[in-house]
């Protein structure tokens, strides 16, 4: 009798702890929300500080800046942003794409530009459908004209085309890191200028010039996984607006359309974006000028990127922009140690050619 009770108090005890590491194996984390890694407003913030799109580019991919903490392709590097233009009319789409791999890329957002009867110019920062849901957009109120709107209307004008692509990237840039983001939110902050403003919008103003591009979107990631756009991520929600409205997140000027970023603690004059800020939170090495860096290597901690690219298919192709010495084939990164200026770009090359 007394090993018959043995023996069911141990096959009891048995199924319990069976029951307990099953719902333990159930367990699992929650996805950040890939929104949350590149903030709009500052992307709007640095195109009314550009000089052209060159400039745009090279202020999206400094590494004293860190404006994007994107890492789409998962190698705990944070993706080249490459910019390509389109012009349709009077309306410019300017497309801000991840450099994912190899021939592979992602639309993440646009600036679209457009200019009216009156000469009045209009800017709207529009995040990506897949990235940030539909019609999330911001436009900016620059407190003075953007230098950058006289490069646009001028004779014999060509669309602007990043000739920087996978494994050859102007000598300024290197990777870094992405932040938490949490570090994100706080760093991110000190690069949206004060003087200007970012306004919640519901309608896209050059819907028509959008809808000419939209059939030749960059859709490497969104390929991939189908599963992780806006709307799967967040169902309940039209885009990334609706969803900061009711999360509780420490984030700049979350519940309001028209509201500034606060300032800094201790910083009462707005920052320069193309300025060196030494007080980032992840610095280059101190002798370092951000615009002269090596490619890659820049730092002993830093090593070239050895994954291989991703494989989705893409329509996007990068241009070929000078000879190529390493093997066509080969997905390894190739490191170009010229300056951009020194590049052969050709005239033909150097825009016009749409994707």
């Amino acid at each position: 009798m007394k090993t018959n009770f043995i023996s069911l108090s141990l096959a009891i005890l048995w199924s319990c702890t069976g029951v307990f590491a099953q719902d333990k194996t159930t367990v699992t984390a929650q996805n950040s929300e890939i929104s949350d890694n590149l903030d709009l407003r500052a992307v709007a913030s640095i195109f009314g500080d550009s000089k052209n799109l060159e400039d745009f580019e090279s202020r999206l991919n400094d590494p004293s800046a860190q404006i994007s903490n994107l890492d789409l392709n998962e190698d705990n590097q944070v993706d080249y942003l490459r910019v390509i233009e389109t012009v349709e009319g009077n309306a410019h789409i300017i497309v801000i794409q991840s450099v994912l791999g190899k021939d592979t890329y992602q639309d993440v957002a646009t600036v679209e530009v457009s200019r009216d009867q009156d000469n009045r110019v209009q800017v709207q920062v529009v995040g990506d459908v897949y990235m940030y849901g539909s019609n999330y957009i911001y436009e900016p109120e620059y407190s003075f004209t953007p230098v950058i709107y006289a490069s646009f209307w001028v004779g014999n004008y060509r669309p602007y085309y990043s000739g920087w692509y996978w494994g050859y990237y102007p000598t300024y840039y290197h990777y870094w890191s992405p932040f938490s983001i949490f570090r994100y939110r706080s760093h991110i902050g000190i690069h949206i200028n004060i003087n200007h403003h970012y306004n919640y919008s519901h309608h896209r103003r050059c819907e028509v010039a959008y809808n000419s591009y939209r059939g030749r979107r960059a859709v490497g990631y969104e390929t991939r996984y189908p599963d992780r756009s806006f709307s799967h991520r967040n169902s309940n929600y039209t885009n990334r607006y609706e969803l900061d409205r009711t999360r509780t997140i420490r984030t700049v000027g979350r519940n309001s359309e028209n509201q500034t970023p606060r300032t800094p603690r201790g910083n009462t004059t707005p920052r320069s974006i193309g300025n060196t800020h030494t007080d980032s939170p992840r610095s280059t090495s101190p002798n370092e000028s951000p615009r002269n860096a090596t490619p890659r290597n820049t730092s002993t901690n830093e090593s070239p990127r050895n994954s291989t690219p991703r494989n989705s298919s893409t329509n996007e192709a990068p241009r070929s922009t000078t000879p190529r010495t390493n093997n066509r084939n080969s997905d390894s990164p190739r490191i170009h140690n010229e300056t951009k200026g020194n590049s052969t770009r050709s005239e033909g090359n150097s825009g016009g050619r749409r994707k």
